[in-house]
């Protein structure tokens, strides 16, 4: 199908975005790498009166060091996520799992702030962020905010982006010389995923000091799984020591039931996935 008529704006700077989407209203929608916007578009389950395009805008491009955390800009694409030296460094976790979107042509357009702000709790890149403990600095009408990704991610497709406001940048604390692995679960290559584990550690002396483990797809909002964290920490980076912290995965969530599998198959699912990750990461 051909997307119903819209307005159409390209701004080059954040503050004229910011400018153009207050103005525009409600019935707005912003272009980033497009891959989530375009498809709805065309089969008209959305039609905006304007789309705000953010592709001419540099600033919102790159990865910096900012001494404690990298500064990643929310229209840096997938592509360059998953080659950056310092993404590869310091948030390894985030590189593993750019990886395992879609495929390259997917990859060169798609954005990880897109990602992000399209909130699709299949997606893989919010858990991630998530165990990461990432920030998203938010440019709005009334200037700029910072969120936990812990708050941002409100509900089903929703974030805590209120009307006029854009996501600009993520700040992702240094994760330098921790481990990491992302086990991703689907019945065929490139789709979603039906259940997934992102899993960063850090180990000394055959034991794990320090753990996080994000869930993908098993509520309506990415899931740390906190129980995980704590049973892993202290804990000897063995298989059966492993296996016991990923038998409480499943611990608070909620995954939906679909075609490919109800509650109780995704909840096996991420204890199996979690300790396929938490040893792929130990290993790596």
């Amino acid at each position: 199908m051909i997307p119903a008529a819209f307005d159409y704006a390209a701004p080059t700077s954040v503050d004229e975005a910011v400018r153009v989407f207050a103005e525009a209203g409600e019935d707005a929608k912003v272009l980033a790498g497009g891959q989530s916007l375009m498809p709805v578009l065309r089969m008209r389950l959305a039609a905006p009166d304007k789309v705000i395009d953010l592709n001419r805008i540099d600033e919102l491009r790159g990865v910096w060091d900012a001494g404690d955390a990298l500064e990643i800009g929310a229209m840096t694409t997938h592509h360059e996520m998953q080659r950056n030296q310092l993404v590869q460094d310091h948030a390894q976790l985030l590189a593993k799992a750019t990886e395992t979107v879609a495929d390259p042509q997917v990859r060169h357009r798609g954005t990880f702030g897109g990602s992000l702000a399209h909130a699709d709790p299949a997606g893989d890149l919010l858990a991630p962020a998530l165990a990461l403990d990432t920030e998203m600095v938010i440019a709005g009408p009334h200037g700029q905010r910072t969120v936990p990704a812990s708050e941002f991610f409100s509900d089903f497709f929703t974030t805590d982006l209120y009307e006029g406001e854009l996501l600009v940048r993520v700040r992702v604390p240094k994760y330098t010389a921790w481990q990491a692995h992302y086990e991703k679960f689907n019945r065929v290559a490139q789709a979603w995923s039906m259940v997934a584990v992102a899993a960063t550690v850090r180990t000394e002396g055959g034991s794990i000091t320090e753990a996080r483990v994000g869930l993908t797809n098993m509520d309506t909002v990415p899931r740390r799984a906190h129980s995980v964290e704590r049973a892993l920490v202290g804990a000897s980076a063995t298989p059966d020591a492993i296996r016991s912290a990923a038998a409480l995965a499943a611990e608070g969530t909620n995954p939906p039931t679909d075609a490919n599998g109800d509650v109780a198959y995704r909840q096996h699912l991420a204890q199996v996935l979690t300790g396929r990750a938490v040893s792929a990461a130990v290993t790596a």
